[in-house]
């Protein structure tokens, strides 16, 4: 999945070095070899988003999980798999998801794909555009003072009048490049919702801080223990 122009300059502004090759682009072996080359450190910030397909009679309503990709902070890929459907896939959604039947030849199961993603997000920062709902196609959780909602951010909304900002409008409103404009990628999004969190850090953070205020002597202490009672003499 070949990045456009505009995101390649983009990457480049703020220091993140692009990746001479994603590893969508190669076989299964050719990404196991990789992985054992150059191992990519995943940090404290991550980044979620998930693919999904249609299943069971209604497939424009029933959703089931198909692509789980995550990036760290510099939006090195940390993690991608094609997800394996427990129900029967009647509409891959192909134009928007860009996962076909063929690519579960390399899918993992559900449960495989959950755990490894479960070990990943443990004790990190979970970036994410309505990530609620790629957590709960995982059936996962994530502390609520851990996550970092791009579609929840309240100067990104402002730009969709109040409401839920879609990701791509986000993309080039604010980053100036394009994407979807096929087939989505997991992997691309997942970047994007990165570079939007880095743009607004601070805020983010900030705003993080009231909702979650730090109380002094958070850390953990030691309980302590009872005095032993004196013997009355």
């Amino acid at each position: 999945m070949e990045l456009s122009a505009n995101w390649k300059k983009l990457k480049a502004t703020l220091s993140v070095e692009a990746p001479k090759k994603t590893l969508p682009q190669q076989s299964y072996h050719e990404r196991k070899i990789l992985k054992r080359k150059r191992p990519v450190e995943i940090g404290k910030y991550v980044a979620l988003d998930c693919e999904m397909v249609g299943v069971g009679p209604l497939p424009d309503r029933e959703s089931a999980l198909a692509r789980v990709s995550i990036v760290n902070f510099n939006g090195e890929q940390v993690y991608d798999s094609f997800v394996k459907p427990k129900e029967l896939v009647t509409d891959w959604r192909t134009p928007v998801s860009g996962v076909s039947a063929k690519d579960m030849l390399e899918a993992r199961s559900f449960e495989q794909v959950q755990a490894d993603v479960s070990k990943i997000l443990d004790g990190n920062i979970l970036v994410g555009h309505a990530v609620r709902n790629d957590l709960d196609a995982l059936l996962l959780g994530h502390p609520k003072r851990d996550i970092r909602d791009t579609a929840r951010h309240p100067p990104f909304r402002k730009l969709a009048g109040g409401g839920s900002p879609r990701l791509k409008i986000l993309a080039a409103e604010i980053l100036g490049i394009e994407i979807q404009s096929g087939a989505h990628s997991s992997v691309q999004d997942a970047r994007a919702t990165m570079l939007l969190f880095r743009r607004e850090k601070e805020a983010f953070e900030r705003e993080h801080a009231k909702k979650w205020p730090t109380q002094n002597g958070s850390k953990s202490q030691k309980p302590r223990q009872p005095k032993k009672k004196k013997k009355k003499r």
